[in-house]
């Protein structure tokens, strides 16, 4: 069925007369961004989005990783391991992480097909190749790759651009924090090729001690049009080494000495200075697009994800059998542990396609379009250090393991404007996962094989008068597990999640100003969340809880003032709960885990409130200063709404004032300098917790990641 459905797209590309066997003529600029189309969401598609141009991206591109230039749109709250928003980040939208947060660039699927999360330290600098981004919160349309239950990120780096130019980004700042980046574009030559290239490195030793990142990346394109078609190649590649800063800190460290590190500490004496991430990622994209009759276009693209690394660690005292090996007998005395230095490796190839076709009226918008992906990944570690070596084999294998994952889906988007204020969007996407893995480290014993056929409607209604707007949603998402679920064990095999998503919101767009709101309501079966029970192998993992939602309110408005001063904000209030659960507690006297049940609790990492907000004054020609702001009310470590375990309430005040001079040739200079954090203000913006009871006592734990305190970056941006 694959290969008949494949061979109809190639006989639709090639086939391109009209009925009177002319060549139909085509607008470069619409062959070059029809696979970006296909997957966003228009001004009448009733979606909550924020989009985000070039010029957005630029203005907050410092050097920080891509969570952070999204940091002030709404419903987005972001974390750094390192703590200045270098090296390993996270981002959620509307509380949910970015395993549920659905990651295409160009359309192809990023999220990582065993994890589902999106991580963004492999690509260093995206943003700098990127000229817009689309996030839509909520279930969203129909899109490639995993489900999107909290929003999904469409990053463009696609557009063609016909001009000709070189430029060179240079920033500095904080913690020895380096950003160097060249990019050039050829411009059209011979009215056909447009070849564009950037190359950047990024280092920074960290607001946490020794939280060092060192990232080095490419981009390359080349891309051919004419009147009917476009080819694009895109190779591009990030390589990263970041030293580990993923343990966080106790509440006593955290009052004592707040950049600890404990990573590398198992080590006698000083840390062990190798204890760090290894990765390099190298993206293979190929798109070819083709206007096929007055109103029809269409699109396929192939591609190849490259991705190999590990993380190396040391460990003391550890025995020998749990890497499979023997006691050691010297001849003395019986020796059955060791200190060792081991890699835990990743090494992956994901490919496929992504196709659609897409017919265009000015009442009638039609798109047909799906993916076939494939995910081969090997799992592995090896010892390559050992005290005692003759125990340990020199490179020892421990564990060998391999996982396979197809992917396959297909969607409908039919926008129909029925008079000249009303128009009716249905979408229906159907997906067939097919998930297998051949073992864990730690319980290689266990085989999983599964299918799972997920059919998500989407389906709403917009109207359009004058400058306002109002629509109305609703849409079914479905995602199967991830890897760390299906280690269970055989009799704890988890569900696929399921959301249902209303949608209702309104706008209002003039020259002057721009608001919106809009209200959600999520509603979740079978999610899948942490209640501190352990499986078959006494690890923690992830239960399906039967009932669950989120409700909010989403505001959001941009003023213009006057030529000189403009403000804009946004603010998400909400009440996110969980039904009926039952936490689980390690009670180390009796050897056996106690329950509590709570009928209703807040969902983890869900605050209650979330704003942000900026003042953009330019004061004289040339000079415009930014103030802007990020409130997070409190949010809870775990799902039983204890205020014991949670983060506390935070605001945090960046500033930024830009130099900008520009001619008529488009060549111009910025220089910038922006104080982050300028109030200096100590919080956490991510933890975890655990609790148990020994020696009759009940003791909770709760570990943080210290953001920094006042920090500054400064750049200069020079385009010729």
């Amino acid at each position: 069925m694959k290969f008949r459905l494949l061979i109809v797209i190639v006989f639709l590309f090639t086939t391109h007369c009209n009925a009177q066997g002319k060549i139909i003529q085509a607008d470069t600029i619409i062959l070059q961004s029809i696979e970006i189309n296909a997957l966003r969401a228009t001004d009448n598609t009733p979606i909550a989005k924020t989009n985000l141009l070039k010029k957005d991206i630029e203005g907050n591109n410092i050097g920080q990783d891509l969570p952070f230039i999204l940091n002030q749109t709404p419903s987005v709250q972001v974390n750094s391991d390192a703590g200045n928003g270098i090296g390993y980040t996270g981002l959620r939208i509307r509380g949910t992480d970015a395993s549920r947060i659905n990651v295409t660039l160009n359309g192809i699927p990023y999220n990582d097909a065993e994890s589902q999360g999106a991580y963004f330290v492999d690509l260093p600098d995206i943003a700098t190749s990127s000229s817009s981004i689309q996030i839509q919160r909520g279930v969203g349309s129909s899109t490639n790759g995993s489900g999107a239950f909290g929003g999904s990120i469409n990053i463009n780096t696609n557009d063609i651009d016909p001009k000709k130019y070189i430029q060179f980004n240079n920033n500095s700042g904080s913690y020895n924090s380096f950003r160097n980046s060249l990019q050039l574009n050829s411009g059209l030559l011979k009215k056909h090729i447009v070849f564009n290239a950037r190359i950047s490195n990024i280092n920074s030793d960290g607001y946490i001690d020794r939280a060092s990142t060192q990232l080095h990346s490419f981009y390359t394109s080349i891309a051919w049009m004419n009147e009917l078609n476009s080819f694009k190649l895109n190779v591009f590649s990030g390589k990263e080494k970041t030293y580990a800063a993923w343990f966080g800190i106790n509440q006593a460290t955290l009052d004592s000495n707040r950049q600890y590190n404990p990573a590398g500490t198992e080590k006698e004496g000083d840390p062990y200075s190798n204890e760090t991430d290894n990765y390099t990622q190298t993206h293979y994209q190929f798109f070819f697009n083709r206007k096929l009759k007055e109103h029809w276009k269409s699109s396929i693209a192939l591609f190849l994800s490259r991705g190999k690394g590990y993380y190396e660690q040391y460990k003391a005292n550890q025995l020998l059998n749990d890497y499979t090996l023997p006691n050691y007998f010297n001849g003395i005395d019986s020796i059955y542990s060791t200190n060792l230095v081991r890699r835990l490796w990743l090494d992956n190839y994901f490919y496929g396609t992504v196709y659609s076709m897409q017919y265009n009226t000015i009442n009638t918008n039609i798109i047909i379009g799906g993916s076939v992906n494939k995910y081969e990944g090997k799992h592995f570690g090896e010892i390559i250090d050992a005290q005692i070596q003759p125990a340990v084999p020199k490179n020892f294998k421990w564990y060998d393991l391999a996982a396979c994952k197809n992917d396959y889906s297909l969607y409908t988007k039919w926008t129909q404007k029925i008079n000249k204020n009303w128009s009716t969007y249905i979408d229906l996407q159907a997906r067939i996962v097919q998930y297998s893995i051949n073992g864990f480290e730690h319980n290689p014993t266990i085989l999983v094989k599964n299918k799972y056929q997920f059919f998500n409607p989407k389906m709403g209604i917009t109207y359009i008068k004058s400058n306002n707007k109002f629509y109305f949603s609703y849409a079914k998402a479905a995602k199967e597990p991830n890897r760390d679920d299906f280690e269970t064990g055989i009799n704890q095999t988890p569900s696929p999640e399921v959301l249902h998503d209303f949608e209702w919101g309104y706008e209002k767009k003039n020259n002057q100003s721009n608001w919106s709101i809009n209200l959600y309501y999520m509603l979740y079966k079978n999610q899948l969340v942490l209640s501190g029970k352990v499986n078959e192998v006494y690890a923690y993992t992830r239960v399906n809880i039967k009932d669950s939602y989120r409700a909010g309110i989403e505001l959001q408005g941009i003023k213009k003032i006057n030529t000189r001063l403009s403000i804009k904000g946004n603010t998400t209030l909400s009440s996110n709960k969980v039904k009926d659960f039952t936490a689980f507690i390690d009670n180390y006297d009796s050897g056996i885990q106690n329950s509590i049940f709570y009928k209703s609790a807040d969902i983890s990492f869900s605050p209650s409130l979330i704003a942000s907000g900026s003042i953009e004054i330019i004061p004289i020609k040339n000079i415009e200063i930014a103030l802007m702001g990020k409130y997070i009310s409190s949010q809870y470590l775990d799902n039983t709404s204890n205020k014991s375990r949670r983060l506390q309430s935070y605001f945090v005040q960046n500033a930024r004032i830009n130099y900008t001079a520009e001619n008529k040739k488009e060549k111009k200079i910025n220089v910038f300098l922006q104080g982050n954090n300028i109030f200096s203000k100590k919080y956490e913006a991510n933890g975890y917790t655990f609790s148990y009871i020994y020696g009759g006592s009940f003791t909770t734990e709760n570990y943080y990641y210290p953001m920094a305190t006042f920090n500054i970056m400064t750049g200069i941006e020079i385009k010729l």
